[in-house]
């Protein structure tokens, strides 16, 4: 029963972040199984990006907070994420409006979250503090990082120029933003929340923005409820 009640605990915040980009959707909500399943590919990969951060780790000189933060955490993890995304769903039929990126994005990287608060819940001494933290913080970053990379994605998609330089933006800036957060986590301490709370906050904004914009480019978005389901 305590592992039960800890494995819920250490789901609960990325399941929740997921459901409320989920009905963000403002005009055509995407499969359940599709976002079901792309959410356990995100589980999934957390396996062989520990193996290849490893390798990484071996290679590197990990000590430095800077290849740390930026190659062996960030550009590994997003890289892993955005393949899925390539790979997966980018010439699936159901990926029909931009906003089906952030949906698809968000449910890889907080698969992924969600595999990582799992090891730290069972790993590490647990605490609901601890969780709420980590909530707050990683789970919630990695949802954001996500939302930039569907964002981009989905502009890749659906427009007829600068495809190339939607499909960067959309590794470039999680890479980025990932990279700062773990760079100012390593060493900004003990006066890390003076850093990251303004820019969680930057995040959050950008990423409502990001959501509203998307939702504003749907072709769907001159029907009604009632013609989308005729169409």
């Amino acid at each position: 029963m305590a592992v039960f009640s800890i494995a819920a605990a250490a789901a609960a915040p990325g399941i929740a972040l997921l459901s409320y980009i989920y009905l963000k959707d403002r005009y055509e909500a995407e499969p359940i199984a599709m976002v079901a399943r792309l959410f356990v590919f995100g589980l999934l990969s957390v396996f062989p990006v520990m193996v290849l951060q490893r390798g990484f780790e071996l290679w590197l000189d990990t000590s430095n907070p800077f290849l740390f933060s930026f190659v062996t955490t960030a550009a590994l993890e997003e890289s892993a994420k955005w393949l899925i995304i390539a790979f997966a769903v980018l010439r699936h039929a159901e990926f029909d409006e931009p906003y089906d990126g952030i949906v698809y994005a968000t449910a890889v990287s907080l698969g992924f979250a969600t595999m990582e608060n799992m090891f730290y819940a069972f790993l590490e001494p647990f605490s609901m503090s601890s969780l709420m933290v980590r909530a707050l913080l990683p789970v919630s970053g990695h949802a954001l990082f996500g939302i930039i990379m569907g964002y981009y994605f989905g502009r890749a998609k659906f427009t007829k120029a600068e495809k190339s330089k939607f499909f960067a933006f959309s590794w470039l800036f999680p890479v980025f933003y990932h990279g700062l957060f773990d760079f100012i986590l390593l060493t900004a301490a003990p006066r890390w929340m003076w850093l990251i709370v303004p820019l969680m906050a930057f995040l959050w904004a950008r990423g409502l923005l990001k959501i509203k914009r998307a939702n504003q480019r749907s072709p769907l978005r001159g029907f009604t409820r009632e013609e989308e389901f005729k169409m």
